[in-house]
């Protein structure tokens, strides 16, 4: 009983699941529509949205196409219109230019039938004329050949008398400056016979022991003599003096430099161009050192301690320099005795007025600023190698050529002044010879590609050694005829001066 129960709880339990199961489908199915017809419409409202946007978007297109093809269309047309256009004007163009064409064609005809006419004309002129000649000549009883002789010798006399008119006006004028010139001449012959006495300071005589040294010197078609003038810039003179050799410079550095030189080479015996070189270079430096030792002697005979060493440099080379024909370092030397002695006597102190009066002439030792004026110069040095003010201000206003504000400048002037003014310590004539030399020196080195400048023969030759790399030959002439008219334009200067302008190429190699 109890099992039957059971089974029909469970038969009633399947049955209730089961109505479930059946009612549940059938629930699920309706939603399921439900949701599918919602899905359908939503993709039937999406399908109109779409076809819908999609004719927008074809008649814009097509609107804008048709837009385009008008505008492309009228493009056209005007173009069309403008080649028509310029099809007119060359219809036109091209009849312009057969019109002219045929207005050329005449105008052609009527220029061969004047020409034929003109043609015509010269032939009758040439036979009138003919004839016209033919009855001048029986009328004149000469030919044309003999009456065109006749016109030249008349244009000759005429000539003749015209020139001897201007010759007879250039007579008169000459008349006139007669003075003028015969004043010129004096002093151009003034001028050259103060050559001799140039010469007597600027010649060194070296002494020979026989003919055989002065030919060893001279060398093989001069060569030897060649090379010395060459790296001394020293005039060698050989002539017919016995026993001596005549060296002629107006730079007695140059003088001593070349003196020493011949003096080794002829001891030493080997005479040729590169030995010259090499006892040339060192002699030129023995005499630099000889140059300071002179000035460091100087000083130490003055009492003068500290100076620059460039200023003992320049003190030294006043020894191989003269100031109108006075030696420049004894004259310094003597200045600054001067002016020591006058500075104790007015109490101030000596050693100041020594050292002034000893610097006061380094401008004229001097290779820098040749424009400058010797005491400014000096007094530019002087400034430059620390000397004290009143030192450089007495150096540089003992010409008053500046203002005197130190007290010891009026003692440098007036010891300047009396040591020159004395009777037989000064020559003009040689200083300015000296000043006109060193000019000519100075305006060769001026252009470029000038490495050395001598003048020699008393001034009246200046050579000039210009570097081989860097002039031609083309433009070593032109610098002979510029150096030239330069010198007669800018200097005074007797005579003339020849100018020689030296190329010489080296080439150097050196075997290991």
């Amino acid at each position: 009983m109890f099992l039957y129960y059971i089974l029909a709880a469970v038969a009633g339990a399947v049955l209730a699941l089961a109505i479930y199961i059946l009612v549940s489908r059938a629930a699920s199915k309706g939603r399921a529509d439900a949701i599918i017809e919602k899905a359908n419409l939503e993709a039937e409202n999406v399908k109109q949205q779409k076809i819908l946007q999609a004719k927008e978007k074809f008649l814009q297109l097509k609107s804008e196409h048709e837009a385009y093809v008008g505008k492309k269309n009228n493009e056209l047309r005007d173009r069309e219109n403008n080649i028509k256009s310029r099809e007119g004007q060359l219809k036109q163009q091209q009849g312009d230019l057969e019109r002219r064409q045929h207005d050329l064609d005449s105008q052609k005809g009527q220029v061969n039938a004047l020409k034929n006419k003109l043609d015509a004309k010269m032939e009758e002129c040439e036979r009138i004329t003919a004839q016209v000649n033919k009855e001048l000549e029986n009328i004149a009883g000469m030919t044309a050949e003999e009456a065109r002789k006749m016109l030249v010798e008349n244009m000759k006399a005429e000539a003749r008398s015209e020139a001897q008119a201007y010759i007879n006006d250039t007579m008169d004028e000459a008349r006139l400056n007669a003075a003028k010139e015969a004043k010129r001449i004096v002093i151009n012959t003034i001028q050259r016979t103060a050559t001799e006495t140039a010469i007597e300071n600027a010649v060194t005589t070296f002494p020979i022991e026989n003919d055989e040294v002065k030919g060893r010197i001279i060398g093989r078609e001069g060569r030897n003599i060649r090379a010395l003038e060459a790296a001394t810039g020293v005039e060698i003179v050989v002539d017919d003096t016995p026993d001596a050799i005549l060296l002629s410079a107006f730079d007695p550095v140059r003088r001593e430099v070349a003196r020493l030189s011949l003096h080794q080479l002829v001891i030493d015996g080997r005479i040729h161009p590169a030995r010259i070189e090499e006892v040339v270079a060192k002699v030129s430096k023995q005499l630099e050192d000889e140059i300071l030792e002179t000035g460091k002697r100087t000083c130490i005979d003055m009492g003068i301690h500290g100076l620059n060493l460039e200023l003992v440099k320049l003190i030294g080379r006043m020894k191989y320099r003269s100031s109108y024909g006075q030696n420049l370092l004894q004259h310094s030397r003597e200045v600054a005795n001067i002016c020591a002695i006058m500075a104790s006597e007015l109490g101030l102190n000596p050693k100041v007025a020594r050292r002034a009066g000893l610097l006061h002439d380094i401008g004229k030792v001097s290779d820098q600023d040749p424009e400058l004026p010797h005491a400014i110069l000096g007094a530019k040095l002087a400034e430059q190698y620390k000397e004290r003010p009143e030192i450089c201000n007495a150096v540089g206003a003992h010409h008053e050529e500046m203002e005197m504000t130190s007290i010891y400048a009026p003692l440098v002037l007036v010891g300047d002044a009396i040591s020159g003014a004395r009777p037989g310590a000064r020559r003009e004539v040689i200083e300015s010879y000296i000043k006109r030399l060193k000019g000519m020196e100075d305006l060769a080195a001026s252009y470029p590609g000038v490495t050395k400048s001598y003048a020699i023969q008393a001034g009246r030759e200046l050579r000039v050694i210009v570097g081989a790399e860097e002039v031609s030959d083309e433009q070593a002439a032109r610098l002979s005829t510029d150096i030239a008219q330069r010198i007669q334009d800018e200097m005074t200067y007797p005579g003339q001066v020849k100018i020689t302008v030296i190329r010489e190429t080296r080439s150097v190699a050196i075997a290991k």
